[in-house]
C-alpha cells in the first residue's frame, strides 16, 4: 500500500466522513470499477501483459465480491453487505499492491492501479456499509417479522 493511500486510508478512518452511499450506488460503482479493469486489460495486452493480467485479477475479484453480496444486483447473495465492505477494503489494497506483485512498478500502467486503489478507499470510506442495520431499513424489519408498507 502506497503512503499516499495509507493517508487516504487513515484520513478517512479519523475524520467524519459521511456514509452517503448506499447499497444500490455501491452495486452501480462495483459493476462499473469491475467493467473498468476488464477494459483496462484489453487496452493493456499488447503492450503490457503483466498489467493486463492484473487487470484481469482485480476485475474478477471485483465482479465476484459484487455478484455474492446480499444487495441489490447481487446474483446469488450469499455474504452480508458488511463482509463485502471488509473485502473491498482488501481489494484495495491488492489492488495498489499488484504493480510491486507483478514487477512492473516503473512502467506507467502501475499508475492506473494506484489511481484505483485511492478510489476505492475513498468510496468505501463514504459507503455505509450497516446501511441493513439501521431500525429504519425496510430489510431489518422484514428479518425481525414485521410487516414493510
Amino acid at each position: 500500500m502506497s503512503i499516499l493511500q495509507k493517508g487516504l486510508a487513515l484520513a478517512a478512518g479519523r475524520m467524519p466522513v459521511p456514509k452517503i452511499i448506499k447499497p444500490e450506488a455501491h452495486a452501480v460503482i462495483d459493476y462499473l470499477v469491475a467493467g473498468t479493469f476488464f477494459i483496462t486489460a484489453a487496452l493493456y495486452w499488447r503492450r503490457n501483459k503483466r498489467a493486463a493480467v492484473s487487470s484481469l485479477i482485480c476485475g474478477g475479484i471485483t465482479t465476484t465480491n459484487s455478484m455474492l453480496t446480499d444487495y441489490p444486483v447481487g446474483i446469488w447473495k450469499v455474504m452480508r453487505y458488511q463482509t463485502h465492505g471488509k473485502l473491498d477494503a482488501g481489494l484495495a489494497a491488492l489492488t495498489g499492491s499488484m504493480p510491486r506483485l507483478m514487477g512492473f512498478t516503473e512502467d506507467p500502467e502501475s499508475k492506473f492501479f494506484m489511481t484505483q486503489s485511492m478510489a476505492a478507499t475513498a468510496v468505501a470510506a463514504m459507503t455505509d456499509f450497516n446501511y441493513y442495520q439501521h431500525p429504519s431499513s425496510d430489510r431489518l424489519r422484514r428479518y425481525e417479522g414485521e410487516q414493510v408498507a
